[in-house]
């Protein structure tokens, strides 16, 4: 094994858009709506809730929008009963018109550009700077979706989904936020400080989403920006999160969160390219990852930078493959923290042994077969296996044990578990890359796996299960060799 330096990286540029999402403030600014269609009404009250000045060119239909000009949520709505005229447009933020015939689109839009003003044809999209998406309110939280005018229908159905996941209650703290930022802003705290603050803000709001924030909360909140102002800084911290075993989907909500807020990311070979990219873009990364027989960064040199990092005030987020706790070297990781008064926080992850046997459709245990479930790792300190194995253990019929970095020692682990009396039938499978696009297995029985490993990638992580509960996988997977 070779010692490596920690590698910066970079997150992955960011895939071309069909359109740029901005959000207009347009309130007390002119807008003007051409059409007295039920497109053009919908459009007409969408718009009159921004609290611009709004001009409604109707033609002879001016009757339709004559409710929202009488009582507009916010601004002005001024219903003209004729059709558009370029002078209209001059002074307009946005153009936006309704008109079926195309010579007489392409005209409105030639107009609005040519007196430099955004211009959308509702369903015309050739002739749209910009476009209206499906809206989530809960303003001043507002999620805009748009699909490019290629499905108007599937927009609105994620747009479902976000509602639901979304509780109403989120306008308030919102709001609530919108209210305490210039509270936060004269307090001309460092960049640091002011995440904090807002992170502390976060975590109340989701901790209660539903409810409206009350005098309990402005106290709370007021203390806590307090200690921050007295204190000169954020503080540093450091957070250990589990990346689970590759397959971004599996990371929890409070993972994603952790890496959301993060000024420093230290991260594995093991943490998946599609996990990083949850991460906030402006969190430096750093790859201090370790390869069994390879270029490693030294465990010494992680805790100091754990360390050092967090001493400067930082949000260290430590990133491991599956879960922290289960041979992820954290316990080394903690206590170098807690010596230097570093608080260290735990974010568990699914375990590449959940993940696999999720992958094979299995569980770990089974009141027939596997009523134990035991974790051990094929590659101690000197990349040999542990000499301190409970080999009785190991070849119990009724437990599945499922072995960690066994890719260089699987021959050694069985000949020690053969020794030790277990069964040379009992099921065994190798998956590589549990959960990820390019998972693959090998089957067999603890006896000849260890031969069977060399038909796997050369490099990547390997799990290996052993029990009597992986029969059925072993038995499928025997089945579908057998029929190639």
């Amino acid at each position: 094994m070779t010692d490596r330096a920690p590698r910066p990286t970079a997150p992955r540029r960011i895939e071309r858009l069909a359109t740029l999402p901005l959000f207009h403030k347009l309130d007390g600014r002119k807008v003007v709506l051409a059409g007295s269609s039920e497109g053009a009404l919908w459009k007409a009250e969408l718009l009159a809730s921004t609290g611009c000045n709004l001009l409604i060119l109707a033609g002879g239909s001016a009757e339709m929008f004559a409710e929202l000009a009488a009582d507009p949520p916010s601004g002005t709505v001024e219903v003209l009963a004729r059709n558009w005229q370029a002078a209209d447009l001059d002074g307009a933020t946005l153009a936006i018109a309704d008109i079926d015939a195309v010579e007489e689109a392409k005209a409105f839009a030639a107009a609005a550009r040519q007196l430099g003003v955004p211009v959308n044809l509702v369903d015309k999209p050739e002739f749209c700077d910009f476009a209206f998406g499906s809206l989530v309110n809960r303003s001043p939280l507002v999620v805009a979706i748009s699909t490019d005018g290629a499905a108007p229908v599937f927009g609105q159905a994620i747009r479902a989904k976000i509602e639901a996941l979304l509780p109403a209650g989120l306008k308030h703290w919102a709001q609530a936020a919108k209210d305490w930022r210039p509270a936060v802003q004269e307090r001309e705290l460092a960049f640091p400080a002011r995440r904090s603050f807002w992170e502390s803000f976060t975590s109340l709001a989701f901790g209660e989403p539903q409810r409206r924030p009350d005098a309990g909360d402005h106290a709370s909140l007021r203390s806590t920006l307090d200690q921050i102002e007295a204190s000169g800084s954020a503080g540093g911290r450091v957070t250990l999160v589990g990346a689970g075993p590759g397959d971004p989907e599996l990371l929890t909500l409070k993972a994603i969160r952790a890496l959301q807020s993060a000024d420093i990311i230290l991260y594995d070979d093991l943490v998946s390219t599609d996990v990083l990219e949850l991460a906030r873009r402006e969190a430096k990364r750093l790859l201090v990852g370790k390869q069994g027989y390879g270029p490693s960064v030294k465990q010494d040199d992680i805790n100091a930078m754990l360390v050092a990092l967090a001493g400067q005030g930082k949000h260290v987020v430590r990133l491991k493959g599956g879960d922290p706790g289960i041979f992820g070297r954290a316990g080394e990781e903690i206590e170098a923290c807690a010596q230097a008064g570093i608080p260290v926080a735990i974010v568990p992850g699914i375990s590449a042994a959940q993940g696999a046997a999720a992958s094979l459709g299995l569980s770990l245990t089974h009141r027939d077969h596997a009523r134990r479930l035991q974790f051990v790792t094929g590659h101690a300190r000197d990349g040999q296996l542990p000499r301190d194995i409970d080999w009785a253990a190991m070849a119990d019929p009724v437990a599945t044990t499922v072995v960690y970095m066994a890719r260089a020692t699987l021959a050694a682990f069985r000949d020690g578990a053969l020794a030790a009396g277990i069964d040379p039938a009992t099921p065994a499978i190798a998956i590589f890359g549990a959960t990820r696009p390019d998972e693959a297995r090998v089957s067999g029985t603890v006896a000849d796996l260890p031969e069977r490993l060399g038909d796997l990638p050369s490099k990547g992580p390997v799990l290996v299960i052993i029990g009597h509960a992986m029969g059925a996988a072993v038995s499928a997977a025997i089945r579908q060799q057998a029929r190639a």
